[in-house]
């Protein structure tokens, strides 16, 4: 990846919001922060990570993609980092966890988190947040599952070139995907790599009492439908670890 188009700073809040104050900002272009003070997941969590241990970046995509067509980059945001982190602990995989958190069995190893800019029916700018676990060893917050590469492996990884790796491989996604969009295939690799995307596994609607199901599909609008009939957008479900 250009080094033109990866920017480290020090210290901030957030990294979107910081991408966010770059209106002329060029597509891929990547803002890395050593520490995150204030890093946003979604359902409004925080997101912990140590300074300079991790990875904490936003990228900067301008793809022209309707709106509507809008999962489409959460997919392929997803599956880059899958295969980002692939590469650091095999022979383990990890899996996306709809809608789009990396998990490395049943701890959660990365959480993005994507904010668009609309032009009319277009998405004009979209700006993916991700935080991916490397070498911090322990976990402070009451997060229920998190985990690193450090402690699924045992080996420490370099910070930048894991950075310089990671923003490659999801420009390569994005940008392979604009020239030659091809919807059913990018259905069918999220698909294979979903978490718990086989068997059955217990759920909760909001406020409601845990029941036993299985996923059916996730749609290309990002719905998810299990096997009781019904779908679901985010946050209008939850899986129960």
């Amino acid at each position: 990846m250009p080094e033109s188009l990866i920017v480290v700073i020090d210290s901030c809040g957030s990294t979107n919001a910081e991408l966010a104050k770059m209106p002329d900002a060029p597509h891929g272009l990547v803002i890395a922060a050593r520490r995150q003070t204030a890093g946003r997941g979604q359902r409004g969590n925080s997101w912990e990570s140590e300074p300079d241990a991790n990875l904490t970046f936003s990228i900067l995509f301008r793809t022209g993609l309707e709106a509507r067509r809008q999962f489409e980059l959460s997919m392929l945001v997803s599956l880059a980092v899958v295969r980002f982190v692939n590469e650091l602990i095999a022979p383990l995989s990890a899996r996306v966890k709809w809608p789009n958190d990396i998990y490395v069995g049943d701890r959660k190893i990365c959480g993005i988190l994507i904010e668009h800019s609309l032009m009319g029916r277009e998405l004009e700018r979209s700006i993916a947040g991700i935080g991916i676990n490397l070498n911090q060893k322990e976990f402070l917050s009451d997060a229920p599952n998190p985990v690193s590469v450090v402690q699924l492996t045992g080996v420490e990884t370099d910070v930048q070139s894991a950075l310089e790796r990671v923003g490659e491989l999801l420009r390569e996604e994005v940008d392979s995907y604009m020239a030659q969009p091809d919807a059913e295939l990018l259905h069918a690799r999220y698909m294979a790599v979903l978490w718990r995307g086989e068997g059955r596994y217990l759920f909760r609607e909001p406020q409601g009492e845990p029941f036993e199901a299985s996923i059916i599909d996730v749609g290309h609008d990002g719905m998810l439908s299990l096997d009781n009939g019904k779908s679901y957008a985010f946050k209008e479900i939850s899986y129960i670890l």
